[in-house]
């Protein structure tokens, strides 16, 4: 139910992906709030709101997507802007989190930089985050304030389905172990088994398939991840599977990082088709054939509405 002291949203945006904030704001309804995010000669971020924000319920669309460290810090400092401006409520709608992967100490000294990124958005004045298939859903434990955690695999299955890319013969794999419950949940709403492949990884951005768990000789096969960043675990994985005797492979993946020379290697490979979320925007000077990307703003938008009117963000997914 709605409360009678509901706040007006109004939403802003860096320079991170504009084209989602725009696409959000047509969902919802509402004009892309006032701002300009520039640099100084020296580098330094400069922040200009050019409209009243007291009192408003205030959400701030920014992937920390690369140049991971330029978003992150505009991100900072529009929220500080926000919350000097007297903003009822500041929300930081973070698509993409950067820095997740650094969830833990793997070895001695390690930093956990994904619980100081939390610590960082929460000094800066954030008083609730709403994000997309973190790396770990745990991560969500490192703030002290609300998280919001979406999930895009109803929006990427959805995909497979309406283009007629699945049969009963189709099988779901998960790139690794930890990624197995979400090839599950993937797997559940097509009503397709799964299969999982086994590797180790010796140091960051290198892997070594080891073996797959299941059944896929002469079978179409969705390998089903969270993040495709350099694309060398996702290349291997697809042809170690069609060694193994798959026919067709598929990909898809929330967030599209593709950096160095990702692009290169999925053009190169044996996936027939990527499927991917534009929590990232891709790149605009390279055209990409194998490339499919499903927009997230819908689920965004409904998830603001619903914050905004102080309604559940969960029943979003008992659809």
């Amino acid at each position: 139910m709605c409360s009678n002291n509901k706040m007006d949203i109004k939403i802003f945006t860096g320079n991170a992906n504009r084209e989602l904030a725009e696409k959000i704001c047509k969902e919802i309804g509402v004009e892309l709030g006032n701002s300009v995010v520039s640099t100084f000669s020296d580098g330094e971020i400069s922040v200009d709101i050019n409209e009243t924000v007291r009192g408003g319920d205030v959400f701030v669309i920014q992937p920390t997507c690369p140049p991971v460290n330029e978003n992150l810090m505009e991100l900072l400092i529009m929220i500080d802007a926000f919350k000097r401006a007297s903003a009822g409520r500041i929300n930081a709608v973070v698509p993409y989190y950067g820095y997740a992967r650094q969830d833990r100490k793997t070895k001695a000294r390690d930093p956990i930089t994904s619980k100081l990124v939390a610590d960082l958005l929460t000094s800066a004045g954030a008083d609730r985050v709403v994000s997309m298939d973190l790396h770990a859903a745990q991560l969500q434990g490192y703030f002290d304030i609300p998280v919001d955690h979406l999930v895009a695999v109803p929006i990427l299955a959805k995909y497979f389905k309406e283009n007629n890319l699945i049969d009963k013969d189709t099988v779901i794999v998960s790139p690794d172990i930890g990624g197995v419950r979400r090839a599950r949940n993937f797997a559940s709403i097509l009503d397709l088994p799964i299969a999982i492949i086994e590797k180790r990884r010796p140091k960051a951005n290198v892997s070594e398939v080891m073996n797959v768990i299941g059944d896929i000789q002469n079978k179409n096969v969705i390998i089903v991840d969270d993040i495709i960043d350099t694309a060398g675990s996702m290349t291997k994985a697809a042809k170690v599977l069609k060694d193994f005797g798959a026919k067709k492979v598929y990909a898809c993946c929330t967030h599209a990082v593709l950096s160095g020379p990702a692009i290169e290697r999925i053009e190169n490979s044996v996936i027939e088709k990527l499927v991917v979320t534009d929590t990232i925007p891709l790149p605009e000077d390279k055209h990409i054939d194998n490339i499919e990307v499903m927009s997230i703003s819908p689920l965004f938008a409904e998830a603001i509405k619903r914050i905004n009117n102080n309604d559940s963000v969960s029943k979003l997914f008992d659809k």
